[in-house]
């Protein structure tokens, strides 16, 4: 028995008030359902994260957990992060170069941004529900970093050559941060089959990219036996962790 058209007629236009189509009554989309608690989804976010994601923002997960544990995602408002991103800036540890708790207020936010990404990413919530991105992120202040000047790199140096457990393998390592300008994480990994003797260059990796740069350690590197395909102790120590030992027992 087929419908009064009169009367589905009506029923379209009851739907069309609320904003509901056929379809959304034909599927459970409709159907609440039960979200995970802060505490419940955190190990899954940490499980997806990075090693630098979970090293920059584990404090801060790990305070939501502490605060917000029992929640459930869609219970976390914007002004409850808007609150711990205040209570991290007022408890923030002063260091000589820290401002004033901003950092700590950034990483707050990003810590629940990348939470909540997650969480979208898993089909959990709609993006527009996640009240992470409605908290403002402060503006970046200008970096208050700077280069050494040739007197501090000339003292540094100095004291690389006469002090420390091995004086020559400090020099060099100093040398190619110098020439290289690479960072720790570049330094880390090096390799000494990452030296290309011939053309003078050396291999350094960081940050996901891989970069040859010119460099004059060729005959700086040969005291250290340069020629081997592993790094330079039998030890199994990199480059960089023993200038940083070299460095620690100097101190």
């Amino acid at each position: 028995m087929s419908a009064d058209p009169a009367t589905v007629a009506a029923a379209r236009q009851v739907l069309a008030h609320l904003g509901v189509t056929v379809a959304d009554l034909e599927s459970d989309a409709g159907v609440p359902v039960s979200l995970p608690t802060v505490a419940e989804y955190l190990p899954r976010v940490i499980a997806a994260a990075g090693p630098g994601a979970r090293r920059t923002y584990g404090t801060y997960w790990e305070r939501m957990a502490a605060v917000w544990g029992d929640w459930p995602l869609n219970r976390v408002a914007a002004s409850d992060i808007e609150a711990m991103k205040q209570e991290m800036i007022a408890t923030a540890r002063s260091r000589r170069n820290s401002r004033n708790g901003r950092h700590a207020g950034e990483h707050v936010i990003a810590a629940a941004r990348a939470f909540y990404s997650r969480a979208v990413a898993d089909g959990l919530i709609d993006a527009s529900a996640s009240p992470a991105h409605r908290v403002a992120k402060p503006r970046r202040l200008p970096s208050t970093r700077r280069a050494l000047t040739p007197h501090e790199l000339e003292e540094i140096n100095a004291v690389a050559r006469t002090s420390g457990n091995d004086v020559i393998l400090d020099a060099l390592l100093l040398r190619l941060h110098t020439e290289s300008a690479c960072r720790r994480g570049g330094a880390l990994a090096l390799r000494l089959i990452d030296l290309d003797r011939p053309s003078g260059l050396v291999r350094l990796a960081g940050k996901g990219t891989v970069r040859w740069q010119p460099i004059t350690l060729q005959r700086r590197a040969r005291p250290q036996n340069a020629g081997a395909p592993g790094p330079s102790r039998r030890s199994g120590a990199t480059f960089e962790a023993l200038m940083i030992n070299s460095f620690r027992g100097a101190g």
